[in-house]
């Protein structure tokens, strides 16, 4: 068993539970116009200006936290892997980064209208994730 199965809810995915495509799609939405809104973001929406742009990270995010929650593995079918670690080892991510997109996150789940009781769940994901990501100290 993953860590990240281990995480998941019994029975459905989280990602049947807190509404599928539909309520990923919005939260994806939502953290990256925090992202580019957000004057505290802008570490985050320069990293995502020197990449491939912010539009390609959305869809790229969608893809993959539809798999990451256990629904259709888009990401998967389309880079033919997963690991977040190499998917970010272009980038220098710190402690710093890691908070801040978190924080970010957070924002983006409490205003994307899933249910209370999948917040602290999502979380505790999003920090594996997040700390997955990690490449500097």
């Amino acid at each position: 068993m993953t860590l990240n199965e281990s995480l998941q809810p019994k029975g459905r995915s989280l990602y049947l539970e807190i509404g599928g495509e539909e309520a990923i799609r919005r939260l994806v939405e939502i953290f990256y116009d925090i992202v580019e809104q957000d004057e505290d973001a802008a570490p985050l929406h320069v990293l995502h200006l020197r990449g491939h742009g912010v539009a390609h990270s959305r869809e790229e995010q969608f893809n993959y936290l539809c798999g990451f929650f256990g629904g259709p593995s888009y990401y998967v079918q389309k880079h033919g892997h997963s690991r977040l670690k190499e998917i970010h080892e272009h980038v220098e991510i710190g402690p710093e980064l890691r908070d801040l997109w978190l924080k970010c996150m957070q924002r983006a789940v409490e205003k994307a209208g899933i249910a209370d009781r999948f917040r602290p769940l999502l979380m505790r994901h999003f920090g594996f994730a997040a700390e997955t990501t990690r490449n500097r100290d």
